[in-house]
């Protein structure tokens, strides 16, 4: 059974993305509106109904911004840690909360969530792969630093977002300020383009068909650059940059 994958949106304006077989999806995260959803997959042919669970990675609000409205009017489930819970504010209907803990497989359907802490500065931050029948996709964005979970888990994947965040000539050399450029550059923060390019490169598998690279920085990136440089060493894998200001097409991993 083929996986479907499809960026909503992807960077600090908003992150949500779609993953699911035939029967069933899950998002991960929910960070444009409830309305901003229905409206993107509705043109991609994306049924919201086949959505039975809302992953939350971590409780900044460029992940969580539609998860109240889509879950309550949808009643579906929200997955979220504790702590990220009460870090988030969200006003969740009791019922369809849900918390998940690292290292515990959680399954949706046919499909299997499987989440792992990372590096971000956030409260308790989680990364996570979705399976179904073999085929495993990866949602790796909103990472300071590479650990050995985010190289194991890259090296299971059929398909993966990977966040590459910034060039580090145009963070540098950008108006942000000081403490914000360290912010961005620390191991809490995020990863830039060779940082992402090192691990896709370092641990990928030979059967990654995809890679998406995500969360692009507005300010300190560019999408021709970052395609460009991972174009180089793709060796048969293809290669997309998501939007942040649209959703991307539905991609099918076999």
């Amino acid at each position: 059974m083929p996986l479907y994958l499809a960026s909503l949106n992807s960077g600090s304006n908003g992150n949500c993305y779609y993953i699911g077989n035939e029967h069933e999806a899950v998002l991960i995260d929910a960070g444009i509106s409830c309305r901003e959803t229905e409206r993107r997959m509705l043109r991609l042919g994306l049924s919201i109904r086949k959505v039975k669970a809302i992953f939350i990675t971590h409780e900044h609000t460029d992940h969580t911004r539609g998860t109240e409205v889509l879950s309550r009017k949808y009643s579906i489930p929200v997955y979220i840690t504790g702590t990220t819970h009460k870090h988030s504010r969200l006003k969740l209907v009791p019922h369809l909360v849900n918390p998940y803990m690292s290292g515990i497989p959680v399954d949706i359907g046919s499909l299997r969530i499987f989440p792992f802490p990372k590096r971000h500065d956030a409260s308790e931050p989680h990364s996570f792969t979705v399976s179904t029948n073999g085929t495993t996709a990866g949602v790796f964005t909103d990472i300071g630093s590479v650990c050995e979970q985010v190289g194991y888990h890259l090296s299971l994947c059929h398909a993966v977002f990977l966040e590459s965040n910034y060039d580090e000539k145009m963070l540098e050399r950008g108006r942000y300020p000081l403490y914000l450029k360290r912010r961005i550059r620390g191991d809490e923060g995020h990863l830039s383009n060779y940082q992402a390019l090192e691990l896709f490169t370092t641990h990928r598998a030979p059967f990654m068909e995809l890679l998406v690279l995500s969360h692009l920085s507005a300010e300190n990136n560019h999408p021709q650059l970052v395609h460009d440089l991972f174009a180089r060493h793709a060796n048969g894998t293809k290669i997309i940059v998501a939007s942040r200001y649209e959703e991307s097409e539905v991609f099918c991993i076999r």
